[in-house]
């Protein structure tokens, strides 16, 4: 059998704001933690330029140009296409660029019309354009120069 006492030990200092003294003598903290904000695969200037390059794509062409980053999970073709389908009535006009970087996915969606002024081939030759970036490490200079590729071939908004 072990017989003692419990000894409380005298602390050398005071106690600061969130911490507690326990029974076994032991110090309790409690900290403040700060979530750390979601990090965005762009930087600031690369979002200007893919945002720039949105724009003038839309404005040359009179196409609706966008671009989806994220997973697009099991059948990424079918996912891209309701992604399209979710622009709405000018989804005959758009164009999209679904990109899933952890799949190492991309996937290029036209619209009836856009079709009509983008072929297959151009897409195919836009898609090995950004695959070649992407396999360097440069997603956003990927994306921009897919635009311009896809805008050229698409030429200018026709006049009605």
């Amino acid at each position: 059998m072990v017989a003692g006492e419990v000894v409380k030990k005298e602390l050398d200092r005071e106690l600061g704001v969130g911490e507690a003294l326990t029974n076994s003598g032991r110090i309790s903290v409690a900290r403040m933690v700060q979530p750390q904000p979601p990090t965005v695969p762009f930087t600031p200037s690369q979002l200007a330029s893919l945002d720039e390059a949105l724009t003038l794509a839309s404005r040359l062409t009179g196409l609706d140009f966008s671009v989806y980053l994220g997973d697009l999970g099991e059948d990424s073709r079918a996912t891209a296409e309701s992604l399209h389908a979710q622009i709405g009535p000018g989804a005959s006009d758009a164009v999209l660029i679904a990109v899933s970087p952890g799949a190492r996915v991309l996937e290029v969606v036209t619209g009836e019309e856009s079709s009509r002024r983008i072929s297959d081939r151009s897409c195919k030759l836009a898609v090995m354009s950004m695959v070649a970036s992407f396999k360097e490490g440069d997603l956003a200079g990927g994306l921009v120069s897919g635009l311009r590729m896809l805008s050229d071939q698409a030429g200018p908004a026709p006049r009605h």
